[in-house]
C-alpha cells in the first residue's frame, strides 16, 4: 500500500455503516464523552455513513495498542461482524500503530475523529485555494503516519545496506508528501498576496465578518442580510470558503464575510492551512458571532469559538455583536416546584438567558432566528449603527451621507 492508497481511503465513505468510538475518563466525563458522540455522528452523518451503535468506554487513558481495553475491542469486532458494519471511527486521533491494530481486530476500516473531518473538508471544498489547503492538511496529517502505514511488510533487519524494500518505500513517500507540502505552501502563500491586494482594493469600507461555531446559521444569514445564494445546508461545515458580499442598509454600503465554522478537537494542521482563509476576519472591523442558542451546550461553543479566533486570528479584542440565532428552535424544561437540586443549563427559559447576555453585552447582543427571519430589522439597525459610526471615524467631512437618514431609530426602515 502506498501513498496514494492511503488518500484513495480517506475518501471512501458513501453511505457506510458505521459504529462510534468514545471513552470516559478523569478529564472527560460521561456527559461531555456522549455529546461528543453525539457530534461525531453529526459528522458521520455529513460524510455520508450511518451511525448503528455507540460504544463508551471508562478508563485512565487511551490505550497504547489498542485505544480501548482488550475485551472492549473484541466487543467491538464481534459486533461489526454480526451487524455487516464497514467502518470504526473513534472520536480521538489514533497513532498508526492502534489504528493497525484495530483494523487486524475488527477487519473493517477504521478511521479517527480528524480523518472523518479532513474528509468531510475534501467532500465540501468548492473552490481552488479551499482545495488546496484541504490537501495541504491532508499531506501535514499523513506525513508522520508514513511508517505505521507500512507495518504490515516484511523487513529486514541488519544494520547499514539491509534495509528493506518497505523501508525504501516509506522514504520516497516521505519525500514525495514533503514535496507537495513545499509546493502547496508556496501556491497558498502567492494566493495570500492576491488576496492582500484585493483586501487593499476594497477601500475603506467597514468590514464586517461572520464567525461560530460550525452549523449555526451563519450562510442562511450571510443570505438574509446580502439576498445573496449562499449555500446553506443542515450539516457541518456546509460552507468552506471564505464569501464576501457588499450589504447596503439605508444606503450605508459595508463588506460582510461568512467565514468557515469552528468546532471542539479541530485538527491542529486544518486550523494551520485555513490561516489565510481567516485573514478576511483578522481584517475586519467588527465580528458578528453567531451562536445556536437552541444548542444545549451552546455556552461551550462560544467558548471553542472564542478561543479559536484567539489563536489562529489574534481577534480576541476585536469589537463583538453576539447574535443568538435559531430562537424557533429553542426549549427547555421547567423545573418543579419542589425540585430542591440545582437548575441545570436545560431549566433555564429563554428570557432569563436573554436577561444574562444583554446584561453582560449590553447593546451588542440580539436574539435572532435567521431562517423564520425574526428580529432581523434589530440586526439589521445594530450592524448599521457599527457600520456608519466606523465610516465617519474614517471620513469624517462626508456626513452629508447621512443628512437623509438620520431618523433612523425606527428598525424597521431600511
Amino acid at each position: 500500500m502506498g501513498l496514494l492508497d492511503d488518500k484513495k481511503r480517506v475518501n471512501e465513505l458513501e453511505q457506510e455503516r458505521a459504529v462510534l468510538v468514545g471513552l470516559i475518563t478523569p478529564t472527560q466525563n460521561e456527559a461531555k464523552a456522549r455529546e461528543y458522540l453525539d457530534e461525531l455522528a453529526f459528522l458521520a452523518d455529513t460524510a455520508g455513513a450511518v451511525t448503528e451503535k455507540r460504544f463508551l468506554q471508562r478508563c485512565e487513558a487511551p490505550n497504547s495498542t489498542s485505544f480501548v481495553g482488550k475485551g472492549k475491542l473484541a466487543e467491538i469486532a464481534s459486533y461489526v461482524h454480526d451487524h455487516e458494519v464497514g467502518l470504526v471511527i473513534f472520536d480521538d486521533d489514533l497513532t498508526p500503530k492502534q489504528m493497525a491494530h484495530i483494523e487486524k481486530e475488527t477487519g473493517v476500516k477504521v478511521l479517527d475523529r480528524t480523518t472523518l473531518i479532513l474528509d468531510i473538508f475534501a467532500r465540501r471544498a468548492q473552490t481552488a485555494n479551499a482545495k488546496m489547503q484541504v490537501e495541504l492538511a491532508q499531506y501535514q496529517y499523513l506525513l508522520p503516519r508514513l511508517t505505521g502505514m507500512w507495518t504490515h511488510l516484511e523487513r529486514q533487519r541488519g544494520g547499514i545496506g539491509m534495509r528493506g524494500p518497505g523501508e525504501e518505500q516509506i522514504e520516497t513517500d516521505r519525500r514525495i508528501v514533503k514535496t507537495k507540502i513545499s509546493l502547496l505552501k508556496q501556491k497558498l502563500a502567492a494566493w495570500d498576496k492576491q488576496k492582500v491586494i484585493q483586501r487593499k482594493n476594497r477601500g475603506k469600507l467597514t468590514r464586517i465578518a461572520l464567525v461560530g461555531y460550525t452549523n449555526v446559521g451563519k450562510s442562511t444569514l450571510m443570505n438574509v442580510l446580502s439576498k445573496s445564494d449562499v449555500f446553506a445546508e443542515n450539516k457541518l461545515f456546509a460552507t468552506l470558503d471564505t464569501t464576501v458580499r457588499k450589504v447596503v442598509i439605508q444606503n450605508l454600503p459595508f463588506l460582510l464575510t461568512d467565514t468557515v465554522g469552528f468546532i471542539r478537537k479541530l485538527p491542529t494542521h486544518l486550523v494551520e492551512s485555513f490561516k489565510t482563509t481567516l485573514d478576511e476576519v483578522r481584517d475586519a472591523d467588527v465580528l458578528v458571532h453567531v451562536v445556536d442558542i437552541s444548542h444545549p451546550q451552546f455556552e461551550e461553543q462560544i467558548e471553542v469559538v472564542n478561543k479559536t479566533l484567539q489563536e489562529v486570528c489574534d481577534a480576541g479584542n476585536k469589537e463583538m455583536i453576539m447574535v443568538f440565532n435559531k430562537i424557533d428552535q429553542f426549549s427547555y424544561v421547567p423545573k418543579d416546584a419542589d425540585d430542591l437540586t440545582p437548575r441545570q443549563r436545560e431549566n433555564i427559559p429563554l428570557d432569563e438567558l436573554k436577561s444574562t447576555w444583554m446584561a453582560r453585552m449590553g447593546d451588542n447582543c440580539v436574539f435572532i432566528s435567521a431562517k423564520k427571519r425574526e428580529n432581523i430589522d434589530e440586526l439589521k439597525h445594530l450592524l448599521y449603527n457599527k457600520a456608519k459610526a466606523i465610516h465617519m471615524q474614517r471620513f469624517p467631512y462626508n456626513d452629508f451621507l447621512y443628512n437623509t437618514y438620520d431618523d433612523l431609530d425606527d428598525p424597521q426602515a431600511e
